[in-house]
């Protein structure tokens, strides 16, 4: 098996593509502490690196955020971790965790239609490039024009989320759903 790794535009952060689907198409489970990480026998084995401070699964690739030390000090140990549980057949996530499908939030209201769009923009055009960052963005909720997302994996305190949120997201947003006026993180 091979693991390649890519930088990401966050420093903090560093991708590693195991040549394999890891959550699959259009899925993905954020791990931003040791606690959350319980749910899956592969977080956890990440966290339990010295100076982990945050994991990520993408649909074929996995994210890893560091608190502290040199990725050229932490890498082999995260290799080893990945390399190991994909080659011993164990489940990515535990019981029910391995059920969850994380990504939009639900939203009812007289908005629907308006909402179904936002998701179907983020869908097919937000989200595929993010995650060739190592990230995701996921739609949390909409209110008098305001899109509420929350950024995650490689984008979640990445130096240039904000302009990728503002500049990037915003205006496909806009240019897509006339009716956003604004985005926000959460």
């Amino acid at each position: 098996m091979f693991i390649q790794t890519e930088a990401t535009p966050n420093p903090a952060t560093l991708k590693f593509l195991p040549g394999r689907d890891v959550m699959g198409e259009g899925q993905v489970a954020d791990f931003p502490n040791d606690e959350v990480a319980k749910r899956s026998p592969l977080a956890a084995k990440l966290f339990g690196v010295e100076g982990v401070a945050g994991v990520f699964f993408g649909s074929d690739f996995i994210t890893v955020t560091k608190s502290a030390g040199e990725w050229q000090h932490l890498k082999p140990a995260l290799l080893g971790a990945i390399m190991e549980h994909f080659t011993s057949g164990a489940s990515l996530l535990y019981g029910a965790a391995a059920n969850e499908k994380s990504a939009h939030a639900e939203h009812e209201g007289d908005d629907a239609e308006i909402v179904r769009e936002i998701k179907e923009v983020l869908d097919t055009r937000i989200r595929p490039a993010v995650a060739q960052d190592g990230g995701d963005i996921t739609f949390q909720g909409f209110d008098q024009g305001i899109v509420y997302l929350n950024m995650v994996g490689s984008c979640a305190g990445c130096p240039s989320s904000t302009v990728t949120l503002k500049r990037g997201v915003e205006n496909t947003l806009k240019h897509y759903v006339p009716e956003v006026l604004e985005v926000r993180a959460v």
